[in-house]
């Protein structure tokens, strides 16, 4: 990938994880347990939560050039999600409670957004990340979509990484369906089966929809930035789709959701 980045780790007790951001921006995103991220001369102690379907998070995000230590002492599991960049922005720390939650779609389209890293919520030279929880049996990310809606065909897009955590059932892991169609045109479909640990990397191209399997509620982390400089989301849905959010006026969004809300408690 050009511009997007994601590490995923798993941090036993005590232990230590030495970051190098290089051309990147960062932001440091528990995904079950806490940490301290020591940068420079500052130190950001993240409270976490117990996993991604218990609560929103707080962060700590790491500017271009630099470094940083992530240190758990009863371990965990935590995702840096990253952006090439040109601004050298400070580090700083980002609370769960200022992380604006919202509800997209209506019925078995609807989802839950965590705008913890969104153009409009979190300042970043070029990274945009959120987090996307659907009950078990719904579509989310639908209608199909591409981030080029500026300029189609030339260099205002983004690419997309998404990261994927499914709520299991008893012993059984739980899965869920992620339908890409690749540019250029001509490129066959893909419709590929995801379980907790997946990532499906979209440098360009429609996506969409991500199934969420009955009983098995969704998680994933989407991670995005390109050339644009103007940071922007740069949503276009498929024409062929596209007609599907006119039938959400005035309906209700899954009873199922919000799974939580930014106020709760870890």
């Amino acid at each position: 990938m050009e511009w997007t980045r994601l590490v995923v780790l798993a941090l036993e007790p005590g232990e230590t994880y030495a970051h190098a951001c290089g051309d990147a921006e960062w932001i440091v995103l528990p995904l079950a347990g806490g940490c301290e991220v020591r940068c420079a001369d500052q130190a950001f102690a993240l409270r976490g939560r117990p996993g991604v379907f218990d609560a929103v998070t707080d962060f700590a995000y790491l500017p271009r050039d630099g470094g940083a230590e992530i240190a758990s002492a009863a371990g965990g599991r935590f995702a840096l999600v990253g952006a090439r960049c040109e601004r050298r922005l400070p580090a700083r720390y980002g609370p769960a409670r200022e992380v604006p939650v919202e509800l997209r779609g209506a019925g078995s389209c609807s989802r839950q957004v965590n705008n913890f890293a969104a153009a409009g919520a979190f300042a970043c030279d070029r990274l945009i990340a959120v987090e996307v929880l659907t009950p078990g049996g719904n579509w989310s990310s639908y209608p199909p979509h591409k981030h080029d809606e500026h300029r189609p065909g030339e260099e205002s897009r983004l690419e997309e990484i998404y990261y994927y955590e499914i709520r299991g059932h008893g012993d059984t892991p739980g899965l869920g369906y992620q339908r890409v169609s690749p540019s250029p045109a001509g490129k066959t479909d893909i419709l590929t089966e995801v379980r907790t640990g997946d990532a499906v990397l979209i440098p360009d191209g429609w996506h969409g929809p991500s199934i969420a399997a009955p009983g098995h509620d969704m998680y994933y982390l989407n991670v995005m930035a390109g050339p644009d400089e103007t940071r922007e989301w740069l949503i276009r849905d498929h024409p062929d789709h596209g007609w599907i959010r006119s039938t959400w006026s005035g309906r209700d969004a899954d009873p199922r959701l919000p799974f939580y809300r930014a106020e709760d408690p870890a």
